[in-house]
């Protein structure tokens, strides 16, 4: 004989959420949609950025100014300089290229006509080739004529090493930090060389990274939302229950 009460596998089901599971997943679900959003914000952020560089390069190169108030409103706006190099006081800037070749950027300071310093950065040898003398051909004597982008130094991130400047490795461009190691006064931004070939093929310049600026925000955007669905779905699954025998 029965009860009249429907086996378990009948039982209908509702949605009958838990406290502690809901506060989680509410806070969870905060996080979540609030970094998908920070993203799209980059996102705007980031595409504006891309835009304006596209821009300023599109435009004529101007001599660089002798007098710089603001690095920042300069970067990424083709400049010329003139003058002469002092290729004893070479910098060399760890990088590789996109193929994962190990290298340097050859960062050298040039003279400019009205005696003024700037940092040139000439472009990117193989490390077999750092030393000078294995590239004379491109150490180029006498007044040379440079066009390049002005890109304002950079900040040292988290996972890159120090500067090693007493071996005269360095791995972010501080542009105070390298006037100090040479002892000159110089120009608040490089100056760096267009894609111009120089003799015997070495420094490779145009290193300016214009077309391999990331943005993939929208991507981590959609990433964000779609682990917050993810995890409402969840929620939702394991707080859909069915009644239990007895229960109102």
């Amino acid at each position: 004989m029965t009860d009249g009460s429907l086996p378990s596998s009948a039982a209908p089901r509702r949605f009958r959420p838990t406290l502690w599971p809901t506060v989680v997943t509410v806070l969870s679900l905060v996080t979540l949609i609030g970094l998908g959003s920070w993203q799209l914000q980059r996102l705007v952020w980031k595409t504006a950025l891309i835009d304006e560089i596209h821009a300023r390069q599109a435009m004529a190169p101007i001599p660089l100014p002798a007098t710089i108030e603001d690095p920042p409103a300069l970067r990424f706006r083709k400049v010329s300089v003139h003058g002469t190099f002092d290729h004893s006081r070479e910098i060399h800037l760890f990088a590789h290229t996109e193929r994962g070749n190990l290298g340097y950027q050859v960062i050298t300071p040039l003279k400019q006509d009205d005696g003024t310093w700037v940092l040139v950065n000439r472009g990117w040898v193989p490390d077999t080739r750092k030393d000078p003398a294995t590239r004379a051909e491109g150490q180029v004597a006498g007044p040379v004529a440079i066009t390049g982008t002005a890109r304002p130094a950079w900040q040292r991130h988290m996972f890159l090493p120090d500067n090693d400047i007493a071996t005269n490795h360095w791995f972010f461009g501080d542009i105070p930090a390298m006037a100090a190691h040479l002892g000159l006064s110089v120009s608040p931004v490089f100056v760096e060389a267009d894609a111009t070939a120089n003799p015997g093929g070495l420094p490779i310049g145009g290193q300016t990274p214009i077309d391999d600026i990331p943005n993939n925000h929208l991507q981590y955007a959609l990433t964000w939302y779609m682990l917050a669905v993810a995890l409402a779905g969840v929620y939702f699954v394991y707080h859909w229950r069915r009644d239990e025998p007895g229960s109102a």
